[in-house]
C-alpha cells in the first residue's frame, strides 16, 4: 500500500445471522490483517452482529433494516420510505468512514448498502454464500456491483470463489483448541464427541430429536455438547450432556467434535468442511431449498449424510449417530472426504480483488 495514501476503508455489510455475518468477518479480518485496512460493519440492533462484530474487535454501525415483504400489506406500502431512510443512513456511514469500498453478504443491511455505495461512486463486491442468490445480491449485481459466489449456478452472475472462513479453521486439529474445549465443556477424552446446533437461532425440531434421543446415545458411550439457540429453554444437563444456549467458540467445538448434527446453512457446510468433521445435515424445510443444495457436493463426496427435517425422529437421529460414530471406518472415510473437499482461500481472494478496486 502505498505510504502517499490515506489508510483504506472498507464498509462490509452483512447482518442478521451468523451465515451473513461470519463471511463478512473473515474477510474483515483479511483486510485488516494483510493490508492494514480500517473495516467497519454494516448491521442492524437485530442480529447478532450486535455481539459477534465488537467481539471480533470490528466497529458496528447500525442502520434500519429493510426486509421485503413477499405478499402485499402495509409492510410493503412502507418500504420505499423504510428504503429511504436506511439508503440515507448507509450513505452517512459511507461519508463517516472514508470508505473507499464495499462488501456485502446479503441480508437485511446490504441491499441499502449497494446503493449507498452507487451513489456516491465507490467499488462494491456482492458475495453470496448460498447455492441460490438472494433478493438483496441479485438487486446489488443489477446495481452494477461485481459478483462473488461461493458455488455456481446460483442465479447470480459472478466469479466463483468459495466461501470466506474464519481464521483458525482448516488443517490439522488444534491440540490447544481440543483442551480449552474439553476443560470448558467438561468433556471426557476416552468418549467420543457429538456436537449438535441449529444454527445461530437454534432449531425446535433439532432439540426436539435430541430429547428424545439422548438416552440411546448416551447409552452407546456418546457425549452430547449441544447448542440449543439463546431464544430456546435451555434442557438439564446431565453426565455426559452438556447443552447451551449459545457457543461463541466454535474453534474449540470444531476440533473436539468427532461428528457435528446441524442444519446446512452455506457457512456452516464450509466451516465444518474445512474442519474435517463428518457430518449428519438437517436442511432448514423452509425457503427455496437451497439448505440441501449447500449440502450437495459434500455428502456426494461421502463427507456426510443428510436427514430431511420432516424425517428427523429420535429414533432416525439415533440410528444414524450410532451408525458413524460406532464404526471407526466409516468415520475416518467421511473425515478424510471432508479433508479432501478443498476450501480455498475465498477471503484472501476477495480482499486482494478490494484492495484493487479501490487503488491500493
Amino acid at each position: 500500500m502505498s505510504s502517499s495514501k490515506e489508510p483504506l476503508s472498507v464498509v462490509v455489510a452483512g447482518g442478521g445471522t451468523a451465515g451473513h455475518i461470519e463471511p463478512a468477518l473473515a474477510v474483515a479480518e483479511a483486510l485488516r490483517d494483510t493490508y492494514g485496512a480500517t473495516v467497519t460493519a454494516l448491521g442492524t440492533a437485530r442480529g447478532l452482529e450486535t455481539s459477534l462484530v465488537p467481539d471480533r474487535g470490528f466497529d458496528l454501525r447500525l442502520i434500519e433494516p429493510v426486509p421485503v415483504p413477499r405478499t402485499p400489506n402495509l409492510d410493503l406500502v412502507k418500504l420505499p420510505f423504510r428504503v429511504a431512510k436506511s439508503l440515507r443512513q448507509a450513505r452517512q456511514v459511507l461519508r463517516d468512514t472514508g470508505a473507499h469500498a464495499v462488501v456485502g453478504f446479503g441480508g437485511y443491511v446490504s441491499a441499502p448498502a449497494y446503493l449507498a455505495a452507487r451513489s456516491v461512486g465507490i467499488p462494491f463486491f456482492v458475495h453470496e454464500a448460498n447455492a441460490r442468490a438472494g433478493m438483496a445480491n441479485k438487486l446489488g449485481v443489477r446495481l452494477g456491483g461485481v459478483g462473488l459466489n461461493a458455488t455456481e449456478n446460483s442465479g447470480m452472475p459472478g466469479q466463483v470463489v468459495g466461501i470466506p472462513i474464519r481464521q483458525g479453521l482448516g488443517g490439522e486439529r488444534n491440540d490447544e483448541a481440543v483442551e480449552r474445549a474439553r476443560t470448558r465443556w467438561d468433556l471426557d477424552a476416552d468418549r467420543p464427541t457429538v456436537l449438535v446446533t441449529g444454527g445461530s437461532q437454534g432449531s425446535v425440531s433439532i432439540n426436539a430429536a435430541v430429547a428424545g434421543a439422548l438416552d440411546d446415545l448416551l447409552g452407546a458411550d456418546i457425549q452430547v455438547l449441544h447448542a440449543v439457540g439463546k431464544r430456546n429453554s435451555l434442557p438439564s444437563a446431565c453426565p455426559g450432556y452438556v447443552p447451551v444456549p449459545f457457543i461463541e467458540d466454535m474453534q474449540a467445538a470444531y476440533a473436539v467434535a468427532d461428528l457435528i448434527v446441524c442444519r446446512s446453512g452455506a457457512m456452516t457446510v464450509a466451516e465444518v468442511t474445512a474442519s474435517g468433521i463428518p457430518a449428519i445435515y438437517v436442511p432448514l424445510p423452509h425457503g427455496n431449498g437451497e439448505q440441501a443444495l449447500n449440502a450437495s457436493a459434500v455428502i456426494a463426496a461421502g463427507a456426510a449424510k443428510l436427514v430431511d427435517d420432516a424425517d428427523l425422529t429420535p429414533e432416525r437421529l439415533a440410528s444414524e449417530v450410532r451408525d458413524i460414530v460406532g464404526n471407526p471406518a466409516t468415520l475416518q472415510q467421511m473425515a478424510a472426504a471432508a479433508r479432501t473437499s478443498t476450501v480455498g482461500d475465498a477471503a484472501g481472494v476477495i480482499a486482494r480483488l478490494v484492495v484493487s478496486a479501490a487503488g491500493y
